[in-house]
């Protein structure tokens, strides 16, 4: 399988990830036997609810240091020292200093850092990881009320790796509704994955939120699940308002991914991550970064 290249907007050159569990997926979805236990426990929320226990063994405090070391990771980012997190899943979703993400002052950030893909019109979308691929809209809302409403609308994918900050982020200011939870099954989201189905991202447990913006329309904030994410938390309250970058939840072990999709002509996206996005190339970028306007 080829390696995943990524554009960082920061250093301005393509980069090679660093795939965390990279054998183990490989094996799962490139293996005739990986395939038969990924459909027979792998998938099932039961598989990931177990390994997301695993992660909050006390004993897995010393897997912390060296997977800061590993990935050369910035500790001076993080809120709490290094060595006070409990467990590697403490350590999974830490919180970081206020003034190591700062928000960019146009109309829309990105809510997560990751790697990221973003189409103007979510439904012309196509090569999607990989050659005929395409978004079905109406399948990962799935509502057709909702549907309607942002048909023809942007859309930004945000995929988390392992490494990176794992708390989510409202793209802009609002009053958020309720989370609405779509149940499924856990497949990974990683493009070793993705390039052989790309309807993970709609088989997917995952969940639903409308953000109502002043100056914006609506804005659909989704949170995918995937293998090895014991769960989604939403940290925000319903109802209240947000400010741009407040913080919405975070995921518990695991990569996974955000997806932000604004209503026809609300926004127009960055440059940059049309133009990667274009050649099926994620564009890394952090939260709170600029991610249209």
């Amino acid at each position: 399988m080829k390696a995943i290249i990524f554009f960082n907007r920061y250093t301005g050159e393509l980069e090679t990830e660093d795939v965390y569990g990279e054998g183990f997926l490989k094996w799962a979805y490139g293996n005739p036997l990986g395939k038969i236990a990924l459909h027979s426990f792998v998938k099932r929320p039961f598989f990931s609810t177990w390994y997301g226990k695993r992660m909050n063994d006390p004993k897995t405090k010393e897997k912390v240091a060296p997977f800061i070391l590993d990935y050369e990771m910035n500790a001076d980012d993080f809120l709490d020292d290094a060595d006070s997190f409990e467990h590697f899943n403490a350590f999974f979703y830490r919180k970081l200093k206020p003034e190591a993400r700062p928000i960019a002052d146009t109309a829309v950030v990105f809510p997560a850092d990751g790697r990221h893909l973003g189409f103007s019109n979510a439904e012309d979308a196509a090569g999607v990881f990989v050659k005929g691929q395409k978004w079905d809209l109406r399948k990962l809302i799935g509502d057709e009320a909702l549907y309607e409403e942002f048909s023809g609308g942007s859309l930004v994918l945000s995929r988390l790796c392992p490494v990176d900050y794992h708390r989510y982020h409202f793209p802009l200011a609002g009053v958020p509704g309720e989370t609405v939870l779509i149940n499924g099954p856990l497949f990974s989201v990683s493009p070793i994955a993705l390039r052989q189905n790309l309807d993970y991202m709609w088989q997917n447990k995952r969940t639903r939120t409308v953000l109502e913006t002043p100056h914006h329309g609506k804005v659909l904030i989704m949170e995918i699940g995937a293998t090895c994410v014991g769960s989604i938390h939403q940290t925000y309250k319903a109802g209240e308002m947000v400010e741009k970058g407040a913080e919405k939840g975070y995921f518990a072990f695991g990569g996974s991914s955000t997806i932000t999709i604004f209503q026809k002509n609300r926004v127009t996206l960055d440059a940059d991550l049309l133009e990667n996005s274009a050649k099926q190339q994620e564009l890394y970028a952090k939260m709170g970064d600029s991610m249209g306007k």
